[in-house]
């Protein structure tokens, strides 16, 4: 597997992938035109890291940015995953079923070019929750989610706690001034929250980049 970017049909429309291996260029916003052309010498990626965006977003997001140059410098393979609702131009999200669907389609694709790697799913905000909810169908063995949004703004009693009960190791790494609330410690659930961070989490990326990274290597998951 090299890496680039891709097209890959769902039964939502098309999603947007883009993969990029260990040893090859990390920084995915920096030199773009030299992952599609799959330059670079790949390494055997410790894990496989798949990561969505928020709704409305895109894979460009700080965050997100910032775990994807972290990972590869710890040895894993990252893609990043546009929804095909993204892809088609639209920041209206699409319903949630027709997420996971689109994302279950991309994951399992993955996971058949990436055989005995272990797949860790995640995303920030929209996409934390759509790999929380599919974690167990894909087969992940752990979950990143950033900025996971607890509940709306100012309706703490509409809690999505329930979806971060997945029976799996999960990272959750929120700001402390997120309107969206931060997630309660709970079995197998390691709470990171960032002093002073919204739901943007754009203050200091790179700290979220350190904590995904280390988190990966406590679980034998990145070097």
């Amino acid at each position: 597997m090299r890496s680039g970017t891709e097209t890959v049909e769902t039964g939502r429309g098309p999603a947007r992938v883009a993969v990029t291996m260990p040893g090859d260029a990390a920084g995915h916003t920096g030199d773009r035109a030299r992952q599609q052309a799959g330059a670079g010498t790949s390494a055997a990626p410790a894990a496989l890291l798949l990561l969505g965006h928020g709704a409305g977003g895109s894979v460009d997001a700080p965050d997100l940015v910032a775990v994807h140059d972290a990972a590869v410098g710890a040895g894993v393979a990252v893609a990043l995953v546009t929804q095909p609702y993204r892809v088609a131009g639209r920041r209206a999200p699409a319903p949630a079923g027709h997420l996971d669907e689109a994302w279950c389609t991309v994951a399992d694709l993955l996971t058949e070019r990436f055989p005995g790697v272990p797949l860790i799913v995640g995303g920030r905000s929209s996409g934390a929750r759509v790999a929380c909810r599919t974690a167990a169908t894909v087969g992940a063995a752990g979950i990143v989610a950033l900025a996971f949004p607890l509940h709306p703004p100012g309706k703490p009693d509409r809690s999505r706690a329930p979806e971060l009960d997945t029976g799996l190791p999960t990272l959750v790494v929120n700001g402390s001034a997120d309107p969206f609330g931060v997630p309660g410690a709970a079995p197998g659930v390691e709470i990171v929250v960032l002093p002073g961070e919204r739901h943007d989490l754009r203050k200091a990326p790179d700290t979220v980049g350190r904590a995904v990274a280390g988190w990966l290597r406590t679980r034998g998951w990145a070097r």
